[in-house]
């Protein structure tokens, strides 16, 4: 009998994948691929069943992983990059401690980067003397939010146009020269929408914005090299969250060796020969995580003092 004595745990069983945002997303595709290549490398190779359950930034899944699934090891999620910090952050409709999910890893890193059309400048000096138009689709996404940020520590002079149709809406206004620029989408997104920009030189990359410089764009400026003191504890704080990308959680109390078996198994399928060969057919940038690296960064995260979580949360709403 399947999961009897002597058989693997998932032997004969179905595990669920939640995905904490809509189909065909970039949270969606990653998870996806995954879940096609993870269920070989799990003792007794369960199906993985995928199930998109989108709202509130990834809090709907957030909060049902932690307070509404059984710790049996039979159900994990892809969850959003800002989701484990947005308790520490403040966010009231969070009802969970990011710190107690049993993290498997991360895909990938959301470095954030800011472009420039052709025409408009070059460098993030030139963002310090002129204004520098960039597009947004809202007040709380990142294409609104990095721009602040970075016109607050290094003295840049953007001015967000919002208004735009989230993803294609926002690289569309660069496109038809709209606007100058979008600053604060992900550089792995956009190598997977948008190939031809980096391929064909058809965007200035002007700024970088992640914990760690990216090998594909060593001559680019990382806004982290360029501040000092609380401003980088700041930034600092703020870029954990987007450092853990798009990682995956199952929820408290499951068994130890549950999580183990589910940890190397995550591991092994971002080493797959035929994964990797299907993440660069898809253009998924691979940078991968262990769930012990994103618990050291969600523990730095909690443990930093008042005043930089104060202005960390207050900037990044």
């Amino acid at each position: 009998m399947a999961g009897g004595a002597g058989a693997p745990f998932y032997q004969g069983r179905q595990v669920a994948m939640v995905v904490a945002s809509g189909a065909g997303g970039g949270y969606d595709t990653y998870a996806r691929a995954l879940a096609r290549y993870m269920p070989v490398y799990i003792p007794g190779r369960p199906a993985i069943v995928v199930k998109d359950v989108p709202g509130a930034g990834g809090l709907i899944a957030a909060n049902s992983l932690y307070r509404a699934t059984l710790p049996d090891g039979l159900t994990f999620a892809a969850l959003t990059n800002g989701a484990a910090m947005d308790p520490l952050f403040g966010e009231t409709a969070a009802r969970f401690d990011g710190r107690k999910f049993n993290w498997l890893g991360s895909m990938g890193k959301l470095e954030n980067i800011c472009v420039t059309r052709p025409g408009a400048i070059t460098s993030i000096g030139q963002a310090r003397t002129r204004e520098v138009t960039v597009a947004a689709s809202g007040a709380t996404g990142n294409s609104a939010i990095m721009p602040k940020i970075v016109n607050r520590f290094l003295h840049t002079r953007f001015k967000v146009i919002g208004g735009y149709t989230e993803g294609s809406g926002v690289t569309l206004a660069l496109e038809r020269g709209e606007v100058d620029g979008v600053c604060g989408m992900s550089y792995s997104t956009l190598k997977t929408t948008h190939p031809d920009w980096f391929r064909d030189h058809r965007v200035n990359v002007i700024l970088q914005i992640g914990l760690n410089k990216l090998k594909e764009l060593p001559n680019v400026p990382s806004a982290l090299d360029l501040v000092s003191g609380h401003d980088r504890e700041v930034l600092e704080l703020i870029l954990i969250r987007q450092e853990m990308g798009r990682p995956f959680a199952l929820p408290p109390g499951v068994p130890a060796d549950r999580i183990a078996a589910l940890r190397r198994a995550f591991d092994a399928t971002l080493k797959d020969t035929g994964f990797v060969a299907e993440a660069q057919k898809l253009n998924l940038e691979i940078d991968p995580l262990t769930g012990e690296e994103i618990a050291g960064l969600l523990q730095k995260a909690y443990g930093a003092p008042k005043a930089v979580i104060a202005e960390a949360a207050e900037l990044a709403k």
